[in-house]
């Protein structure tokens, strides 16, 4: 017998043996889940107007207000360059440097600005997982070029995104994990600027509040998240009348076919630590909203003692804490000088049921 067959015979059953011990090793490590997901199943949301948030394409929009920030972002790289980082620096301060698993963000001019932001999010995401993989958006344009977006990283139907109603800035999307869906409706109501307006956001409201309950006609249990910049207040009637939207955590589970919806920021004092705007007083305008299904353990699921504003970013030295913005073409255009948005973020921790 050659003598080099004993060395094939010896290798082989070594080999053999390596691969058997691996695959009836007990103490084997089990596959990784996902890297954002902690033992809980929980994810961060995160909603936040991000004020006048253009891409660097000049789209010559004829609109109030987009006269402005269209040519100015489009034409000085260094302007947009730096709201982009002003914006990743804040989101990434959020969840222990990884940023928030769901994003939405409302005045977003187009796709484009999304996907910029999608990508200087990635770029400091040294972990391949916690990279933003997805935007949900429609482009619209309703008066203003400021419409809603949805950055996840997180598994999405794409099928589900939708606008709701023509010319509203209304987005509604779809997350599914481990089998369960999160509908989400993201939406920025008409500006408090115009006589009359308060119509107008009771028309958004009933707009949001008639899909809901078509969902929720459909399946009792539906989770959906309701959020938005609402330019009213949790307790101004277009949230409380139109939109169905109470802080009763009881009214809410005992509703029927006709559901209550919670909002997670009504009777929070606006002065004391939950005040997500500034214009003479401190006000709630961004709230985030959720149907009864989501209250349960099932599925999709929010713990509303959760609830946060992000009020840390504030200009240094300022009295009041308040929103430190980025401003316009006429705000003084040094690095130091700018800040991040007129609106404070707000966030929530989810959690899902397993498979």
């Amino acid at each position: 017998m050659s003598p080099r067959i004993p060395r094939l015979l010896v290798l082989f059953a070594a080999l053999l043996a390596s691969a058997l011990g691996l695959t009836g090793c007990k103490d084997a490590a089990p596959e990784p889940g996902p890297a954002n997901q902690d033992a809980a199943g929980k994810y961060l949301f995160c909603f936040w107007n991000v004020e006048n948030f253009f891409d660097d394409k000049l789209d010559h929009r004829k609109g109030p207000g987009d006269r402005e920030y269209d040519p100015w972002f489009a034409n000085d790289p260094d302007i947009l360059k730096l709201k982009l980082a002003k914006l990743t620096e804040a989101l990434l301060k959020l969840k222990d440097g990884k940023g928030p698993d769901i994003l939405v963000i409302v005045e977003v001019e187009s796709r484009r600005a999304a996907e910029l932001l999608q990508e200087a999010l990635n770029a400091k995401l040294a972990d391949p997982a916690l990279h933003y993989k997805h935007v949900l958006m429609k482009e619209l344009s309703a008066g203003r070029h400021i419409a809603p977006a949805i950055l996840t990283r997180l598994p999405i139907d794409g099928d589900r995104t939708r606008l709701l109603g023509k010319r509203m800035r209304i987005l509604q999307g779809q997350v599914t994990v481990n089998g369960h869906d999160l509908i989400i409706i993201a939406s920025h109501w008409s500006s408090r600027l115009e006589k009359g307006s308060e119509h107008r956001r009771e028309h958004y409201a009933d707009a949001i509040y008639g899909q809901v309950r078509a969902i929720c006609t459909r399946d009792p249990k539906a989770d959906v998240l309701v959020c938005g910049d609402f330019n009213d207040t949790p307790e101004d009637p277009s949230v409380t009348e139109h939109l169905h939207a109470t802080g009763d955590v009881q009214a809410v589970r005992k509703s029927g076919d006709a559901p209550t919806l919670l909002n997670l920021l009504a009777g929070k004092d606006p002065a004391g630590g939950f005040g997500t705007y500034f214009y003479r007083r401190w006000l709630i305008f961004d709230q985030v909203v959720v149907t009864p299904g989501m209250l349960g353990a099932q599925g999709w699921s929010c713990d509303p003692a959760t609830v946060r504003v992000v009020n840390t970013l504030t200009r240094p030295g300022d009295p009041q804490g308040r929103p430190w913005k980025f401003g316009g073409q006429g705000a003084r255009d040094r690095a130091h000088e700018r800040g991040y948005s007129d609106h404070f973020p707000v966030t929530v921790e989810l959690k899902v049921a397993p498979p």
